[in-house]
């Protein structure tokens, strides 16, 4: 059967990621224009013979922010269980996408806490460390956040979700041969662009200090899974293709 794989959704363009604030707990918005490029997205991506089968999804972990679930919202996903939460803007016209998957919010994939840093830009970030005798390098990866989350906090948490569904959803799948109807083994994992960057790294088994430096733009979709069919192999699918029936 298919390699599964986990899909990283981050939230769409926000007034603050336009300007490039840092936004961890403030619970801003998606811009008209971001919930345009998402809705484009869900329609590209999502899809029988699309990249993100939604029959195949196992789970779907949602960040507790409003951003993120909205972001949901808008790839229109037909869920059979109710979303835990309130809808965060008009529901979309047409039938969704039917998927079986449960939605679970987690605190595991909030965003980075940036604790003094929230609502700045880096350039404000190194002023003011720089007025406090500190380095002026800053670098999130290394330094963390004062008052807020250092990279071994986001390691944690990273790593905790991940061995989740190693165990939970990959486990039972991966390897095994193709009989009848083999269960989903799908992730999707919908969040914020620090906090799936580091996922993406702690994924590949590097470090957050010494990974290489992935970027995920706002409304972007990245995809993981593991070489040779092995769970012992996790990798980062760099591309793929749409599925065309023969």
């Amino acid at each position: 059967m298919p390699t599964p794989r986990v899909f990283l959704v981050r939230h769409g363009e926000t007034e603050w990621s336009l300007s490039g604030k840092h936004t961890g707990v403030t619970d801003i918005p998606l811009t008209p224009n971001g919930e345009k490029r998402v809705k484009a997205t869900g329609r590209a991506l999502v899809g029988e013979d699309r990249l993100i089968v939604p029959k195949q999804l196992a789970h779907i972990y949602v960040s507790p922010r409003k951003r993120a679930q909205r972001t949901f919202e808008l790839l229109n996903f037909d869920v059979e269980d109710s979303l835990p939460w309130k809808l965060h803007g008009e529901k979309l016209p047409g039938a969704g996408q039917v998927c079986g998957a449960r939605v679970e919010v987690t605190q595991d994939i909030r965003e980075w806490d940036y604790g003094d840093y929230e609502g700045i830009t880096s350039p404000e970030i190194r002023e003011i460390r720089s007025k406090q005798g500190l380095t002026e390098r800053w670098d999130i990866w290394r330094d963390g956040c004062v008052g807020g989350e250092s990279p071994d906090d986001v390691t944690e948490r990273v790593d905790r979700i991940i061995k989740e569904i190693r165990d939970k959803w990959h486990s039972p799948v991966i390897g095994k041969p193709k009989s009848g109807n083999p269960p989903p083994g799908d992730v999707l994992v919908v969040a914020h662009g620090h906090i799936l960057r580091a996922f993406a790294l702690r994924w590949a088994g590097k470090t957050l200090q010494d990974g290489p430096a992935f970027l995920l733009e706002a409304g972007g979709v990245g995809t993981l899974s593991y070489e040779h069919h092995n769970i012992e192999e996790p990798a980062i699918l760099l591309g793929g293709a749409f599925v065309v029936s023969p």
